[in-house]
């Protein structure tokens, strides 16, 4: 089950972890937090925000179907509304009872190191006060990081010291974008994760532009390939291949959009391919 935001143009939330999950072969079942014409980085939009209640009804609905011990995770994204999370917490306990080997994956959107927080007042608290001591696996991006447990984040050595107090306080599985650093220079994007078999990274090119969606793709890729294999390191050089190759690809072709559509074969075999190497 993957409950996120929605849009009708372009690719962002269940907009963009759908269809990728499914040319996997992942039978998904998408409930919608906001039904939007397109993201929010265009500036202005229209539709609405669904209403928690109705994010519940939906939830219960599948429930009636007698299907949720088929379930092997809850995937989570983009809040509308801090009651929203609630019902994204209450929907992995009523999971959980049904299938007690399900994992709750969560990414902590809310905000970026270039824009600050974009999330409305309220989610980026209800991320750090009540999902993260629920969540198997969490994957925030530096800034994310960073808010999420108070610590800096500056150097390798620090990025790694906010996420081992982030999986002290919840997950065991923690994956973090977008990571830079002092000593790590700026020749490279990468991607760090880590369990308790150890620490890896992964490097891919620079690209010179920024992407809506790339970090709902990530990890919904990533959810995908841990479920198979259940190793970070696989996980996580599986994703990176993914998730540059359709990158690369939306630059080549110059479209402000991701196209998946276009590249979705790279979505099962990657034209560029990444392996993670341990770090610890």
């Amino acid at each position: 089950m993957s409950i996120q935001s929605a849009v009708a143009y372009g690719h962002a939330g269940n907009s963009s972890a759908v269809f990728p999950l499914q040319r996997l072969g992942v039978d998904v079942w998408p409930v919608y937090t906001v039904n939007f014409s397109n993201h929010t980085g265009y500036g202005a939009w229209r539709g609405p925000l669904i209403p928690a209640a109705d994010v519940w009804e939906v939830v219960q609905g599948v429930n009636d179907r007698g299907v949720l011990n088929q379930a092997d995770a809850l995937l989570c994204g983009y809040l509308g509304t801090p009651e929203v999370g609630q019902v994204i917490l209450d929907s992995a306990a009523l999971i959980r009872e049904q299938n007690p080997d399900a994992v709750f994956c969560a990414d902590p959107v809310m905000g970026d190191a270039d824009r600050g927080f974009y999330a409305r007042p309220g989610i980026p608290e209800f991320w750090r006060d009540h999902v993260v001591a629920r969540a198997d696996i969490m994957t925030p991006n530096l800034f994310e990081l960073e808010f999420l447990t108070g610590h800096p984040t500056s150097t390798l050595s620090e990025v790694l010291g906010a996420v081992d107090e982030l999986r002290q306080r919840g997950p065991s599985v923690v994956v973090v974008t977008s990571v830079v650093g002092e000593d790590l220079g700026d020749d490279a994007m990468r991607m760090i994760g880590v369990s308790d078999d150890g620490a890896w990274i992964v490097e891919t090119p620079v690209l010179d532009r920024t992407f809506t969606g790339s970090g709902d793709l990530t990890t919904a890729m990533f959810l995908a390939h841990w479920l198979r294999s259940r190793d970070v390191s696989e996980a996580l050089g599986a994703t990176a291949s993914i998730v540059y190759s359709i990158l690369e690809h939306t630059t080549r072709v110059g479209h402000r959009e991701l196209r998946l559509v276009a590249a979705q074969d790279d979505i099962v075999a990657p034209r560029h391919r990444f392996e993670a190497r341990p770090l610890r």
